[in-house]
C-alpha cells in the first residue's frame, strides 16, 4: 500500500526581503470599493428586461424564443419571396411593356398621319372644285371645308 507524506520546503517558510507591511495599503475589500456603482437613472429598458429573465422559467423562455424565431423566419421568407416576385414582375413589364408602348405610339402616329392626309385630300378637292358652282352646289369654299370638318360653321377669327 502507498503512504503519502507531506514534505515542507524550508524556502517557503522564510520571509521575503522587501518593505515591511504598510498599513496604508488598501485592496479591493476596502470601504471605497464597497460603494455600489448602480445608478438607476442610467439604466435602460433593455437592461431592465434583461434583468427580468430569471423570473420566467427556462422552459417558457425556450418556448417563447422558438415562437419568435418561427415568426421571424416566416416574415423573412415572405419578404424574400415577395421581393423575388416583384423583381420578376417588374422585369417582365420592362421587357414586354416598353416595346409594346413604343409600337403603340408609332401606330398612333401613323393613324394621325393618315387622318392628316385625308384632310389634305378633301381640302384639295374642295379648293380645286371651288371655281365651278355646279360642282360645289352653289356654296362657298369655306362652307364646304366646314362641312368636311364636321359640319361646324366657320367663325371669323377677328
Amino acid at each position: 500500500m502507498v503512504q503519502l507524506t507531506e514534505v515542507v520546503d524550508e524556502h517557503f517558510q522564510e520571509g521575503q526581503p522587501g518593505p515591511g507591511e504598510d498599513e496604508d495599503f488598501t485592496d479591493t475589500d476596502s470601504e471605497i470599493s464597497e460603494e455600489s456603482e448602480y445608478d438607476p437613472e442610467n439604466e435602460t429598458l433593455a437592461d431592465r428586461l434583461y434583468a427580468l429573465r430569471d423570473i420566467i422559467p427556462p422552459t417558457t423562455r425556450g418556448y417563447i424564443s422558438a415562437k419568435v424565431g418561427a415568426v421571424t423566419g416566416a416574415i423573412g421568407t415572405t419578404l424574400s419571396i415577395g421581393g423575388k416576385t416583384l423583381w420578376v414582375v417588374s422585369s417582365s413589364v420592362l421587357l414586354l411593356g416598353v416595346p409594346w408602348a413604343l409600337a403603340w405610339s408609332e401606330e398612333q402616329q401613323v393613324v394621325e398621319m393618315e387622318k392628316e392626309m385625308k384632310m389634305r385630300e378633301m381640302g384639295s378637292e374642295i379648293l380645286t372644285a371651288g371655281g365651278d358652282p355646279a360642282v360645289t352646289g352653289g356654296s362657298s369654299t369655306a362652307a364646304q371645308v366646314g362641312a368636311a370638318l364636321g359640319g361646324h360653321d366657320a367663325k371669323p377669327s377677328l
